[in-house]
């Protein structure tokens, strides 16, 4: 996948250093909108990784509970104050990398929660939004701290200390 411009180039700084993504506007534009624009409002700092599971996936963006100091009660089960999002299902699949929108059961129910697979997962083509893919620092994402049992919650999880765009001064 070739790099993406600055404007589409998100960072996630983690506690070993930072990951950049690819974002996919071609792909999914409403989600890409979303994402930036919480991301300039510094919105996903200091998010937790809530549910991680090994061999799956690390999820993120509960920026309603899932900061410091948040209810880690109920981690996972936020949003933001923005509607939700109407699905951008595609053909890219989700591989080693791929960063894809979480939502309820309900397709058009993504709102800023998102993960990163950490390796492929094909069941979820299709079925979730992909926005983005992971250009350099997977090797950092590997390092997430797992969660325990089949629902992969996290307890005194890894966070994401800051995340901003590329062409962020």
């Amino acid at each position: 996948m070739a790099e993406a411009s600055p404007e589409n180039t998100m960072i996630i700084t983690l506690k070993d250093g930072e990951v950049q993504v690819a974002l996919l506007p071609d792909v999914a534009p409403g989600h890409v909108e979303r994402i930036k624009t919480l991301v300039k409002e510094g919105a996903y700092d200091g998010v937790a990784f809530h549910r991680v599971i090994d061999g799956f996936m690390a999820q993120t963006g509960d920026v309603e509970h899932g900061k410091e100091g948040g209810n880690p009660n109920r981690a996972g089960t936020g949003g933001s104050s923005y509607p939700d999002l109407k699905a951008e299902f595609s053909k890219v699949p989700f591989e080693r990398g791929t960063l894809g929108m979480a939502r309820s059961q309900n397709p058009n129910s993504a709102n800023s929660q998102f993960f990163i697979c950490f390796g492929a997962t094909p069941h979820l083509n299709g079925q979730y939004t992909v926005f983005g893919q992971v250009t350099s620092g997977m090797e950092l994402v590997d390092k997430i701290k797992r969660g325990a049992g089949g629902s992969g919650a996290v307890t005194d999880p890894d966070r994401m200390v800051s995340v901003r765009m590329g062409d962020a001064a």
